[in-house]
């Protein structure tokens, strides 16, 4: 563990303005004394499902809140969901989520412990599965587990009271959720649970069965969610408001510039890293004027940038930024789309594939559709709708919205 540290300076580097709850202060204050007394780190658990492939700013929040911990000395305990991704989460949904194939939940799995280490500590950090122990259970098993647990307490979860009230089904395996995640809180030992708000009823489940099963309860530590680039809902990879932590440096700021000017405090608040005096400071100008939102938004973009990608990335992505929306020209790096002469027809090539080989669109018809909303130009140039087949050389320049620019290059492939 790190260096001695009073409890009460440690509570108030856990405790800032990224926290929007916790339960409770005090039983968290006594379980760091008893760390310091008896050299023990706390296991600081945090769940995620991997119900997509990617982590964003999001999920940012909770992580960098375990690494907060980490630095502290405490062990973060990551649990990878592929059993409760399976159920998926009900928590703020109005609908039951459609289940994945363990195919799927594997290949997202994979993408998560790649992209975790860019927020959290190697050294401190415990990754496991939760079907390493439900795969174990037999169906006793799961009866026994579930009957610690009533109907009428399960029922209480807000997004199933809503979802009743509105005559709107529940499925069984839903209700099944918050036992698997307070199950977890029991597998791993866990002294502190972190979640975004939404998740207080599954932490509070999880405190309620460890004192069942003779274990002390957990601390529910809660950080705010972060609302999504479109400033309406919360951030969110199936929606497509979001920003991913492995996205290109050029990606990531020029979708930081996008967020609307009400959600700068927001974002200057749970997106980087600056200190809460900071983020008082640049609030305070923003307010009385002294401050313009757009010089504020850009020197948040390179921070963020800076902060997953580095400081060179970042100041090289901030000048193609000015380069494209201010000089109107083309960044100086461009992800490259490598054809061969056989992939076209007299110099021609069918748009869809092309946007397809840049991995800019998930089908022909989401590609064609581009297309149609004036979306997709070569050179500067839009592609007409009617004439799909465009004519391309190397050196040329494809441009997908606002943001995204591909450099075409050209082999010739003289094999049989």
């Amino acid at each position: 563990m790190r260096g001695p540290m009073s409890v009460e300076l440690a509570l108030e580097e856990l405790l800032d303005s990224r926290v929007a709850d916790v339960f409770t202060k005090d039983e968290l204050r006594e379980k760091l004394a008893r760390s310091e007394r008896e050299r023990r780190p706390l296991r600081v658990k945090l769940g995620v499902d991997p119900t997509a492939p990617d982590i964003h700013l999001g999920h940012a929040v909770v992580l960098r809140k375990m690494r907060a911990f980490q630095d502290l000395g405490h062990t973060g305990v990551l649990i990878i969901g592929d059993y409760t991704a399976m159920v998926g989460d009900p928590s703020g949904k109005n609908k039951t989520r459609p289940q994945l194939s363990y195919d799927e939940i594997e290949q997202n799995a994979a993408t998560y412990k790649e992209q975790v280490f860019k927020i959290l500590d190697p050294e401190r950090t415990e990754i496991v599965l939760n079907g390493e122990w439900f795969r174990k259970l037999a169906f006793a098993d799961v009866l026994r587990l579930a009957s610690r647990f009533t109907v009428a307490r399960l029922l209480e979860r807000d997004d199933f009271e809503k979802r009743l009230a509105k005559q709107q089904p529940i499925s069984l395996h839903e209700v099944m959720y918050p036992v698997m995640q307070a199950y977890d809180s029991v597998m791993v030992r866990a002294d502190v649970e972190l979640g975004a708000t939404e998740q207080t009823f599954n932490i509070l489940m999880g405190r309620q069965l460890q004192e069942q099963m003779g274990q002390e309860r957990q601390i529910g530590l809660l950080v705010p969610i972060l609302t999504g680039i479109c400033g309406t809902v919360r951030m969110s990879k199936s929606i497509g408001n979001y920003i991913g932590i492995a996205e290109s440096p050029q990606e990531m700021f020029g979708k930081t510039m996008s967020i609307p000017d009400r959600l700068l405090a927001e974002y200057l608040r749970l997106a980087t890293d600056y200190r809460p005096d900071e983020v008082e400071r640049l609030e305070r100008a923003l307010a009385d004027g002294s401050a313009n939102p757009r010089d504020v938004k850009f020197q948040m973009a390179k921070r963020i940038v800076a902060m997953y990608h580095g400081e060179e990335s970042s100041e090289l992505a901030a000048s193609d930024f000015e380069r494209v929306f201010k000089r109107k020209e083309a960044p100086r790096e461009m992800p490259v789309i490598g054809l061969s002469s056989k992939d076209l027809k007299e110099g021609k090539i069918w748009i869809a594939k092309l946007l397809r080989l840049a991995n800019a669109a998930s089908s022909n018809s989401n590609a064609l559709g581009l297309v149609r909303q004036g979306a997709v130009s070569i050179d500067g140039a839009p592609v007409d709708a009617g004439r799909p087949d465009v004519a391309v050389k190397s050196g040329m320049t494809l441009k997908v919205g606002k943001r995204r620019f591909f450099r075409i290059e050209i082999t010739n492939d003289t094999s049989d």
